[in-house]
């Protein structure tokens, strides 16, 4: 299907109706850690449903100021959290008008924030990818690309101009730009400064090893310039970040024909038993993604598989033909922390975060973590 034949997303007074709202309040809810949160909108349930509602329905609505916070593990990282009026309309044209209008145009190996995707998804090509090419091969090897600051360096216009394929209703359209254009408010820079500055006060004042270095991770972590980037932690920044480079995906794929490659956001590998054809693969990826105004970043590097590469949170690498899924030594050391602390305080969710790292674990060569966990 080419871009021209892609089916409309639904219009404005469709999408703003008292069903879908409550549905997804319904979806956020279930997937919402912070009771309190959840208790003081429900304190006054029906009234906030309803001025969600009147809001849109006066094409009155106007995006709250977020809530900045830093995140510690696995490194340092911001995420801006909406309150639950926004979460509710920031799902509300996730599902119903960027879902439908994204889905059916990405490539299988795109696979992270989907139904049936993510990491196993990935990592199951990954195997099948190296399984085959190891067969008829003596070496295989790995482009690994990572996109600099991703996030951060989403062009407003250009994003905007490639989901207007699809969303075709002005005051859809308004909505989305609506979100995408938050990131351009001051507040959201000076917050970002307040929250990094506070950590690294705290890390100078603390006698640790790696002191220097957890003050410059601080400190690289980026601002927003104006009409760049997509808010981090909204569910349409998922789903736009995973379409925004879906062209690409189609030109490695496509044009390229490169068999076997697997993308997750903005970190992409693609296997090859010769060196010389991916270091010029790399070289037109780079130019390609001067369309995109956007760069790789110094990560990006050609791996001989036999000494491994990390991706998807493991480290793949082949030993004689055989291929060997590690786990790196910081993921077991904060898995080791969080289930001791859980078990420790007798958590309510200690079960399912254990089923969860089982699931994780099992992918791995990592007999001796599971039973040193109980797993």
């Amino acid at each position: 299907m080419g871009w021209c034949e892609m089916k409309p997303s639904v219009k404005y007074e469709e999408l703003v109706d008292i069903d879908k709202i409550i549905a997804m309040y319904k979806i956020i809810r279930a997937k919402t850690q912070n009771r309190g949160k959840l208790h003081k909108f429900e304190l006054f349930y029906s009234s906030n449903i309803i001025s969600i509602l009147n809001v849109l329905k006066n094409r009155k609505y106007m995006h709250s100021r977020y809530n900045v916070f830093l995140v510690h593990e696995p490194k340092y990282h911001i995420i801006m959290s909406e309150i639950m009026s926004d979460k509710i309309v920031n799902h509300l044209i996730s599902h119903y008008c960027l879902e439908p209008g994204i889905t059916p145009h990405l490539i299988p190996q795109n696979v992270a924030t989907r139904k049936n995707m993510g990491t196993k998804e990935g990592i199951r090509y990954v195997k099948k990818y190296i399984n085959k090419l190891k067969l008829n091969n003596d070496k295989v090897y790995v482009l690994k690309c990572d996109i600099k600051k991703y996030f951060y360096s989403v062009d407003h216009e250009l994003i905007l101009q490639k989901v207007s394929r699809f969303i075709k209703d002005p005051e859809v359209y308004s909505l989305l730009k609506n979100i995408i254009d938050s990131t351009d408010n001051s507040y959201v820079n000076e917050s970002i400064k307040k929250v990094v500055n506070k950590e690294i006060k705290r890390i100078e004042g603390l006698n640790i090893l790696d002191k220097d270095k957890k003050i410059a991770e601080l400190k690289a972590i980026p601002l927003y310039m104006k009409k760049k980037g997509l808010p981090i932690g909204n569910m349409t920044s998922q789903l736009l970040a995973i379409y925004f480079l879906n062209d690409l995906d189609h030109y490695i794929k496509e044009k390229l024909y490169c068999k076997y490659y697997v993308r997750y956001m903005d970190d992409f590998v693609i296997f090859d038993p010769n060196k010389e054809h991916l270091k010029e693969l790399k070289l037109k990826i780079e130019e390609k993604l001067k369309e995109f105004k956007l760069e790789l970043n110094k990560k990006t590097n050609i791996y001989d598989l036999k000494h491994g590469f990390g991706f998807l949170g493991y480290h793949f690498l082949l030993k004689e033909k055989r291929l060997i899924i590690k786990i790196n030594s910081g993921t077991k050391r904060r898995i080791k922390k969080k289930m001791r602390k859980l078990k420790k305080i007798n958590a309510p969710n200690y079960n399912q975060v254990k089923a969860s790292y089982m699931g994780y674990l099992k992918v791995a060569h990592s007999k001796n973590l599971l039973k040193k966990l109980d797993l």
